[in-house]
């Protein structure tokens, strides 16, 4: 916010005497009170919006515990909870030693920060502690999308070494290039890649990209898990046992995107001074929150009918990836596209995450949650609908200062933003490839990537960690004891679900 000024001497001149410079410094005297409380006021206002954001974005990381719990078999359930929480953690203290300072660390060059290390001298009027709260729950997004990828056969080191690479460095470089303002390819550099900068507004690429390609290179390393292919290499469904947590997770995650989203614009007190008194960023971040909204809608709808026309059933599971694809894909544009579009993009998102299945199916690749194609190829889809839909209007108001600033391809904005996304899209996948496939690979080769046949059979809740997720005896004292039941075959046991042949669905 600007900040208001009162001159005594002009403002005496104005009055003409003497005694009215006396009144004249009286006035100024209050008028620059009133002037600092409207400032601290915005920046309270302000602040108190991105926390809210922030905690909003946190709540996905429920979301992804629910969603990930219900996508894997029972046997696997405390395994992939325990992940989750992990992330969160393990994500927290290296994104505060390291990884903020990487991302946002200014003043630094354009590759990487260099500053606010362990949130050292973190406080200033562009960044606060609330800053760092906002962004490390999209630190620990990305790790939670490439938990998913290797459920079910990953070593439990495994994870808090990924977990605390990708959260401390790899996740914190990328959102250095393109969201902070000395990033080679951000919006904000004075010295825009293309004329214009890339677009990510809430990460598309910057989270999903990052996280699916991180969890690609994961799965491809690990390998399948056993069973999910014949031996003559046709898909077998493992499915994950439960729908119902599923679609809790879906519904939290639906929830947390309206921090991730409108949350990104980080203030929402901001008027854009264009002669509407009632319009102002406030208007914008409930523009995105529609956008948002209308991708993943459609993208659900678009993937139920598609996959019932391939497979012949009304499948609540991928109604629920489509939906999430949907908005994976609208993140980088939410803000500076119309609403039609955003029904654009989450059809074609659809589109996309079904034939990056049947991809994944051929090439024999096994992703239980199926981030990397969710997240990488919806994301990636995103960046590209972005720089073809970006309207001239919304982009100077979210990106001011930059007159002639290319935009959307199909709006008229020529293909310069496109050159600068088809970059981002190039970079960061090989950025990542580079980082997260050595590392996996390294994982790999030290034998401490894939947990053992054996574990894998019986499931890492009873091998590695003391007990099923679920009672699946009743020990009451009212009944016979276990040895009892069992003698009388009593016992109560959850049955499997038989593992199906996707290719006879």
């Amino acid at each position: 916010m600007a900040a208001l000024t009162c001159n005594a001497a002009d403002l005496g001149a104005l009055l003409g005497s003497a005694t009215n410079l006396t009144a004249a410094s009286y006035i100024c005297d209050r008028f620059d009170t009133i002037s600092t409380r409207l400032s601290d006021t915005t920046y309270a206002v302000d602040t108190t919006y991105l926390l809210f954001s922030a905690y909003l974005v946190f709540s996905m990381q429920l979301g992804f515990a629910m969603l990930c719990a219900g996508s894997v078999r029972a046997k696997n359930t405390m395994n992939i909870m325990l992940t989750n929480v992990l992330d969160a953690a393990t994500g927290g203290l290296f994104y505060y030693l390291f990884g903020f300072a990487f991302a946002f660390g200014n003043p630094s060059n354009t590759f990487i920060g260099k500053h606010y290390f362990a949130l050292k001298s973190i406080t200033s009027p562009s960044t606060d502690y609330s800053n760092f709260l906002y962004q490390w729950a999209f630190a620990i997004a990305a790790a939670g999308i490439t938990s998913g990828s290797i459920a079910e056969r990953t070593q439990f080191v495994a994870y808090l070494i990924y977990s605390s690479f990708l959260t401390g460095f790899v996740y914190p470089v990328v959102s250095h290039w393109f969201w902070s303002s000395d990033g080679w390819a951000s919006p904000m550099h004075s010295n825009l890649l293309f004329g214009s900068g890339v677009i990510d507004f809430a990460g598309s690429g910057v989270v999903h990209m990052v996280g699916g390609i991180a969890g690609l290179w994961g799965a491809l390393i690990v390998g399948p898990r056993i069973g999910r292919f014949d031996h003559a290499g046709r898909p077998i469904s493992l499915r994950g046992h439960s729908a119902t947590l599923v679609v809790l997770g879906t519904f939290l995650l639906w929830f947390g995107w309206y921090g991730f989203n409108p949350g990104s614009f980080l203030n929402i007190l901001k008027s854009y001074d264009d002669g509407r008194s009632y319009y102002g960023q406030w208007s914008a971040v409930g523009r995105t929150a529609v956008t948002t909204t209308l991708a993943g809608c459609t993208a659900a709808l678009t993937t139920l009918f598609g996959k019932r026309l391939i497979s012949g059933h009304w499948n609540v599971t991928d109604v629920c990836n489509g939906l999430l694809g949907g908005f994976a894909a609208i993140t980088s544009g939410c803000s500076v596209v119309d609403p039609w579009a955003a029904i654009i993009c989450g059809f074609v998102a659809a589109a996309v995450l079904i034939g990056c299945n049947k991809l994944a199916e051929r090439l024999r690749y096994d992703d239980p949650l199926e981030a990397a194609q969710l997240h990488g190829g919806c994301g990636a889809w995103g960046i590209i609908f972005t720089a073809l839909f970006a309207k001239e209007e919304y982009v100077n108001q979210v990106y001011p200062g930059k007159p002639g600033r290319p935009y959307g391809l199909f709006m008229g904005g020529g293909g310069r933003l496109l050159a600068a996304h088809v970059i981002q899209i190039l970079v960061i996948t090989g950025w990542v490839s580079a980082l997260m496939g050595s590392l996996f690979y390294i994982l790999h080769r030290m034998g401490l990537l894939r947990i053992s046949e054996e574990d894998e059979m019986a499931g890492m809740d009873l091998t590695r960690h003391g007990g099923f997720a679920y009672a699946y005896d009743d020990d009451d004292d009212s009944f016979p004891s276990h040895q009892q039941k069992k003698k009388n075959g009593a016992s109560f046991m959850m049955k499997a679900t038989p593992p199906v042949r996707t290719d006879e669905v």
